[in-house]
């Protein structure tokens, strides 16, 4: 018996009175084990923020797809968007992977999206401002790592999300004790994303003035008789 699982669950939605949100989410799998999720928020709304945010996760996913490590993703990004738009466009980039190689999630981040990472109990946020990419030519991402056991997790969002915090400097406080992320964690991933995504719209009360993303992968134990076939699957919900 034994084995461990990987549960991700993404929650998005636009701004009010905007049908399209300029935030764009894929997720891809790593050619060395694991997976990353890639998440952009292009600069305004709308179709124009969504083609920016399109252009910025496609081309992160296929160099993660391509074994580029994340560091190097997100400056190769940078690169070609402040090249193709000659440093006039602006966007955030994060991605987080869950990294079968060195068995630890790393987030990266460009721009004032933020992230928690919980480790064994630890809390961290991240929330100081990271240079986003397209504008200044030298620009870095921001590089934090936790490792991977069970029970651990880490969440990222837009900075939409970040408005609707009550808490000074923008952190994601839901008005959620961190002690009960304990009893969260049994309704799994999709269950946690869905009490902080609530959360978030109802401190929005409903009407979000920024559009909303939200990224989260939880690692928890998965007890697998020897020989049993692991399935991996993907569920999608995509209104429009």
């Amino acid at each position: 018996m034994g084995g461990y699982e990987v549960e991700v669950a993404v929650r998005k939605t636009p701004k009010r009175g905007v049908t399209t949100s300029g935030d764009s989410l894929d997720v891809v799998e790593r050619p060395g084990g694991g997976l990353s999720i890639v998440m952009a928020d292009g600069q305004g709304s709308g179709p124009a923020a969504k083609r920016i945010s399109n252009l910025v996760v496609a081309r992160a996913v296929s160099l993660i797809a391509d074994g580029v490590r994340d560091g190097a993703v997100a400056r190769a990004v940078h690169d070609s968007l402040f090249s193709f738009r000659g440093g006039k466009v602006v966007c955030t980039l994060t991605i987080l992977s869950v990294d079968l190689r060195t068995n630890t999630f790393v987030i990266s981040r460009n721009g004032n999206a933020g992230a928690w990472l919980f480790d064994q109990g630890d809390e961290m946020r991240l929330i100081d401002e990271v240079p986003a990419i397209g504008v200044h030519q030298f620009t870095k991402p921001q590089i934090h790592e936790a490792p991977l056991e069970p029970g651990n997790w880490a969440c990222i969002y837009t900075d939409g999300v970040r408005a609707v915090s009550r808490s000074e400097g923008g952190v994601l406080d839901l008005g959620i004790d961190p002690a009960t992320f304990t009893d969260l964690i049994k309704g799994g991933a999709r269950g946690m994303a869905d009490q902080l995504f609530d959360t978030a719209l109802s401190l929005a009360s409903g009407r979000p003035r920024d559009d909303l993303s939200l990224a989260l992968a939880l690692i928890s134990d998965q007890p697998r008789a020897l020989g049993e076939v692991a399935i991996r699957a993907i569920d999608i919900r995509f209104p429009f």
